[in-house]
């Protein structure tokens, strides 16, 4: 396997496909870098260089006890740039992965950053705060904590049902389910726990404020997991310049039942570079 190890000695996987303009791609909670599949396929088909890792806890990276915080996620990234020696690199965040890259930029600047593209992603802020009521509230980040440890295989399949939008007219497999369970389940438990706390309470209003790249943001009209009027909306109107594409109706999970919209969208922005 691909493989590099971070400043504190953890193991994170990666995937490297194609040849061509660097994309580098950070997943969601609780997924890993398969989610990605789709994408880097038919952008590696097309001439880029595309790049996909698992966050430490999950996937195949390694499940160390402590470092499920942004600024470590940020590290990490920082480490697999550097390790592959990427330049003008188009760093794409799903959910709480916007997170990430975004905290990137805002630790380590842009100067091997050529754009930035944010899908569905926790920022600017995605949990209340005293300065932000209008995030959401505390006490459903602590539900989903009690849920993962009562029974994380069946709070996950439930949280399909949302993250999907199966109860508001979208169709998926149930091939997509059963992956989305097995992908979830690969993860430490302790990892998705802290990652929930980390995207609860993470204030990336000061990285979006350093970002200085061309921003493409994406987020579902009816996304019932992260609400795009208090993070997609907001991080759209931060960012100088930042194209926002609204998909109607879709749900968070619009990789999978938006996918070649997605897919060609990506495409557009990363040709107009």
């Amino acid at each position: 396997m691909s493989t590099i190890k971070t400043q504190d000695g953890t193991q994170i996987y990666y995937k490297d496909w194609g040849s061509g303009k660097p994309v580098l791609f950070s997943h969601g909670w609780p997924l890993d870098a398969d989610m990605w599949d789709s994408q880097l396929n038919f952008l590696a088909e097309r001439g880029y260089r595309v790049i996909a890792f698992d966050r430490r806890g999950f996937g195949r990276s390694d499940q160390p006890w402590e470092g499920y915080n942004y600024d470590t996620f940020a590290s990490d990234i920082n480490d697999l740039i550097t390790s592959l020696d990427l330049h003008d690199v188009t760093l794409v965040g799903f959910s709480m992965g916007g997170g990430d890259v975004t905290r990137y930029i805002g630790r380590y600047g842009s100067e091997r950053v050529k754009a930035l593209v944010l899908l569905g992603a926790v920022t600017p802020i995605f949990g209340k705060a005293a300065d932000y009521p209008q995030g959401v509230d505390q006490s459903v980040f602590e539900g989903i904590r009690d849920g993962l440890r009562k029974d994380r295989a069946q709070f996950i399949s439930d949280f399909s049902t949302p993250f999907y939008g199966t109860n508001a007219g979208q169709n998926v497999s149930e091939g997509v389910l059963t992956q989305t369970l097995n992908i979830a389940l690969l993860a430490s438990l302790k990892g998705t726990i802290d990652c929930v706390t980390a995207f609860a309470e993470t204030d990336f209003r000061p990285d979006v404020a350093k970002v200085d790249v061309p921003t493409l943001v994406i987020h579902g009209s009816n996304d019932q997991v992260v609400p795009f009027e208090t993070t997609g909306k907001v991080a759209a109107e931060s960012i100088r310049g930042a194209q926002l594409k609204v998909y109607d109706n879709a749900p968070h999970g619009f990789a999978v039942t938006h996918q070649d919209q997605l897919n060609n969208d990506l495409l557009a922005f990363l040709q107009s570079l």
